[in-house]
């Protein structure tokens, strides 16, 4: 079965949906399954460097000139027909194709909150979904959280395959004791993510005056690049009382992520809704504790074992952070011990398997 996968929307820094496909791409590569890239032009080598023999770098470069290849061209061109099954992984699909095709819905939330995105992306997106709910042969959501809610707006179509991402549990460990022994630096509470309105940087810089109030000399250190909606996010730092105790790293390349889960104290992660939230799953298994909000997919995710404050509430964030920070040492380590072992039932390898699996479903739904 040769399969082609389209990775023309991952940016050159790439987070979260990015980093998924880049994880896929380079994992059904090492499988040495037959597997043709479609990637913008001039993107083809870093594809090549996960050691992907066929990369056709087709698709142009320029936002709207992708989404016309994609729905005019690209169904029909021997890049798609020549494959026994075709991936888009980002909600999008050629139209018009005879290839059985597989589509990823990431999240539902262009549906159900609408307001966390960029207005201009809205539109676009829902038609995507529908119309991959309508004419793909198989669907990929990315956790059953994503799949319920997919389904409770599309509830005739095709039954999602469930492939939950995983983690690197050998870049992303616990500390060792010779770390821990050299480790000579600020306490500091950790953010990960995009810098965007639904990450919760608002609660979080609020919930951090609280905190630093308490707790001399801890800082708050966030990773991430801009997104959009950041003038809140920035008019909040500069507004700060102790704007001196909160880092913006920006975004901190992948090989170095791993060492700042390691030192931190805690993660905090208070987005509001996500499709996954991997930050919550990397830090479990970093062996640091992780306060994120409930009733999101981040506590399906965590399965008991992060702090869980209601979302939007600054002051219980701050509490559990708080808590965490002063905790004994046993406590702490029987805590993330546990954490670290629930972190270890997901790996990319898994993931993988339930995409090949849709593959499969969908080349035998083509046939019928």
């Amino acid at each position: 079965m040769k399969i082609g996968l389209d990775v023309s929307a991952v940016p050159l820094r790439p987070a979260g949906a990015g980093r998924y496909v880049a994880e896929l791409a380079g994992l059904l590569a090492q499988r040495q399954s037959p597997l043709r890239v479609s990637s913008r032009r001039g993107d083809e080598q870093r594809w090549r460097d996960l050691g992907i023999a066929e990369v056709r770098g087709v698709v142009p470069s320029a936002r709207p000139l992708r989404v016309a290849y994609e729905a005019l061209w690209a169904g029909h061109s021997s890049t798609v027909t020549g494959c026994d099954v075709w991936h888009g992984p980002h909600y999008t699909m050629p139209r018009r194709s005879s290839t059985p095709t597989v589509v990823t819905i990431c999240d539902m939330t262009f549906f159900t909150n609408p307001e966390w995105h960029e207005s201009t992306k809205v539109p676009f997106f829902r038609q995507a979904i529908r119309y991959a709910a309508r004419h793909a042969d198989g669907l990929v959501a990315i956790s059953d959280f994503t799949r319920r809610q997919f389904l409770e707006i599309f509830p005739d179509a095709p039954l999602p395959h469930v492939a939950p991402l995983g983690v690197d549990l050998e870049r992303f460990r616990p500390e060792t004791e010779f770390e821990r022994s050299r480790s000579e630096g600020v306490p500091y509470i950790l953010c990960v993510g995009t810098l965007e309105p639904r990450k919760g940087l608002d609660i979080l810089i609020e919930g951090f005056t609280e905190v630093a109030t308490e707790v001399d000399d801890v800082e708050l250190w966030i990773v991430g690049q801009l997104g959009w909606g950041v003038e809140e996010f920035r008019q909040r730092l500069s507004d700060h009382p102790f704007a001196s105790r909160i880092k913006t790293l920006g975004y901190v390349d992948d090989a170095e992520l791993p060492a700042l889960f390691r030192g931190a104290q805690v993660v905090a992660y208070p987005s509001r809704g996500e499709g996954f939230g991997l930050p919550v799953l990397e830090a479990m298994a970093s062996g640091v504790p992780v306060v994120t909000t409930s009733g999101t997919v981040m506590a399906d995710i965590a399965g008991g074992h992060a702090h869980l404050v209601p979302i939007g509430d600054a002051s219980a964030l701050a509490a559990s952070c708080r808590s965490v920070l002063v905790e004994d040492l046993a406590t702490r380590r029987a805590w993330t011990a546990a954490a670290r072992t629930h972190a270890e039932t997901y790996t990319w390898s898994a993931c993988v398997d339930q995409h090949v699996v849709a593959y499969e479903s969908a080349v035998l739904q083509g046939r019928r």
